[in-house]
């Protein structure tokens, strides 16, 4: 019947949902003024005032994903600027920003994802990244011990294993 089909098609539909691996991003701004976080290649970006939450979803099998907060900005619509790390004059970034910004970057697997903070392109907003079940990296300023400092210092990359990891990306920790 109709009835039992659209019954096996929601079942169906609520089994793949539920076995469909991604993360949680949970943004956070402690700083005493206003950060427009960016994040690409799922986010763009948006205002956040101060003690505001940001959460995003981001699906399995994203590589290459960069979190970053831009300051100074001045926005009319999804146009405008900002005085660091500025996409393009875009609210919702579609680009990387522009340097000098503190980085927030990762690649969600399925089953491994990674992360790290990166100042190899400056700093511009103190920040911490942590992963449900991996160490918490911050970054008071530049040249700071958790970030990478240059393209191949990969002991500054960690794993966070497991499947629908929760993490915690705060701007002055």
């Amino acid at each position: 019947s109709h009835l039992a089909a659209a019954a096996s098609m929601v079942l169906f539909l609520a089994v793949f949902a539920a076995s469909t691996n991604a993360a949680t991003f949970n943004i956070k701004n402690n700083c005493p003024y206003t950060v427009w976080p960016a994040a690409t290649p799922i986010g763009g970006g948006r205002q956040l005032n101060t003690g505001e939450t940001w959460t995003l979803d981001v699906p399995a099998n994203t590589p290459s994903g960069r979190v970053w907060g831009r300051t100074g900005c001045n926005f009319n619509g999804n146009s405008g600027s900002c005085q660091t790390a500025d996409c393009g004059g875009a609210l919702s970034c579609t680009l990387s920003g522009q340097p000098p910004l503190t980085l927030a970057e990762f690649t969600i697997g399925n089953g491994q994802d990674f992360y790290d903070i990166s100042v190899i392109d400056g700093f511009n907003v103190p920040l911490s990244f942590s992963c449900s079940n991996g160490p918490n990296l911050v970054c008071q300023a530049d040249k700071c011990p958790d970030a990478y400092l240059f393209p191949t210092d990969d002991t500054k990359n960690h794993a966070c294993n497991g499947n629908n990891n929760s993490y915690q990306v705060t701007f002055c920790p």
